[in-house]
């Protein structure tokens, strides 16, 4: 192993900026490399009510294992490792794993985003690992002996060896990085999910039903409380004003949705209907390239460097990657940016990859109508190829492996 230290003999400070998935994650595997680090949170309390839920792939459980963190994701949601599709029509398209299985059988779980948070930072707290709240990063820069200083929009500052910027897809420590940065880059389907109640459908456990409709996809899943949990991607050509979504009221969205699905041989209206509470939609992004990822002690990770649809069920696992192989590579190399060079070698193709993968998935939501057509004909040969096993196309994505003890090369 390389040296923990700088070369004042002291133990390197790592700046974290964002409290989600990735931000957590790195201040732990950072702790277990023998680099110390803070957190600094945006939200006074922490993004706990971000977004609805979550598939989280095998293969990010395996990362968390590299951290002895596996058994957040299990105790906080349920094993979901198939995946049932149809047609508007009623027409069943097939069935495919969903988010492949390790050796010893663990399988994808789906679960509340604000639990996979909270969950993260609490063990990253039990840890020892300090986080800030109501710390919106303005701006960083590098000092004369390699670190950085950071100041917050509230007046304080925080000085360290190396700022890892783990902020989500409208990251500002990306465009400090690099301000001509790629911006977000919107893909035409609109998301918005909910939780139904005492409403019974038929649905097999463990199994996310997809359904291409005629005018928007569905999706749901029967949590073991017998509680519906599902999403909706309604399309839209044209980016939105977020405004224009935020002064959308539940009973517009439930009126949007119940005419999008209505005529579809689904229980999509039933599911709308019997969901109790607010509803809002979200645009989808992705970042699809981001050409600089750091500069000087400087780097991003996580939706800060790669954004992916959801579409692609790989967003914290692979923000949950970055984090560990981040911490390898400052572990094993002599200095920060050898070690963010090597990080970048590390991860840039895979995650470019998935990026990909996850827009050519989420325009198939939006489909026309001789688009739907042909998609419809020629799913049910893929799907029925990847049941069986012999299409490995999405092999490279689930069955990727991190080695904590490998010293990297």
């Amino acid at each position: 192993m390389s040296d923990q230290h700088t070369s004042a003999g002291r133990s390197r400070k790592a700046l974290i900026i964002g409290g989600g998935v990735a931000g957590p994650v790195a201040a732990m595997a950072l702790q277990r490399a023998g680099i110390d680090s803070v957190i600094y949170e945006a939200y006074s309390s922490g993004a706990d009510g971000a977004g609805t839920f979550l598939t989280f792939a095998s293969n990010g459980l395996d990362a968390l294992r590299a951290i002895d963190a596996e058994h957040l994701v299990p105790a906080e949601g349920f094993p979901t490792p198939r995946m049932s599709f149809q047609s508007g029509t009623g027409k069943h398209l097939g069935e495919v794993p969903n988010g492949g299985t390790l050796p010893d059988s663990a399988v994808s779980h789906t679960l509340k985003r604000a639990n996979l948070y909270r969950a993260l930072r609490d063990e990253a707290i039990r840890r020892g690992v300090r986080v800030e709240y109501g710390k919106r990063l303005l701006d960083a820069e590098t000092t004369p002996d390699g670190g950085v200083t950071t100041r917050f929009e509230d007046g304080t500052e925080a000085t360290g060896d190396l700022l890892i910027g783990a902020d989500g897809i409208h990251s500002r420590t990306r465009r400090i990085i690099d301000p001509k940065a790629s911006e977000a880059r919107y893909i035409p389907v609109l998301n918005i999910g909910g939780y139904a109640r005492n409403v019974r459908i038929p649905a097999e456990p463990g199994t996310f039903r997809m359904v291409f409709g005629k005018r928007a996809f569905f999706g749901y899943a029967v949590h073991p409380s017998g509680e519906v949990w599902w999403f909706a991607n309604p399309p839209r050509a044209g980016e939105p004003d977020r405004a224009e979504l935020a002064a959308m009221t539940t009973e517009q969205w439930r009126e949007l949705l119940i005419g999008l699905f209505d005529g579809d041989d689904t229980p999509a209206t039933e599911i709308i209907r019997a969901t109790p509470g607010e509803l809002a939609g979200w645009a989808t992004y992705d970042l699809p390239s981001v050409p600089t990822w750091h500069r000087g002690s400087m780097i991003v990770i996580g939706d800060a460097a790669h954004a992916t649809a959801p579409s692609s069920g790989q967003g914290a696992s692979m923000a949950i990657e970055d984090a560990i192989v981040l911490a390898r590579c400052l572990r094993d190399f002599p200095n920060t940016p050898q070690a963010f060079a090597a990080y970048e070698r590390l991860r840039r193709e895979r995650v470019e990859r998935i990026v990909a993968a996850g827009a050519r998935t989420s325009n198939s939501k939006a489909a026309g109508p001789i688009a739907r057509i042909l998609r419809d004909l020629m799913m049910p040969v893929f799907l029925k190829r990847a049941a069986s096993g012999g299409d490995r196309s999405m092999a490279w994505m689930h069955d990727y492996r991190i080695d904590w003890d490998e010293k990297v090369a």
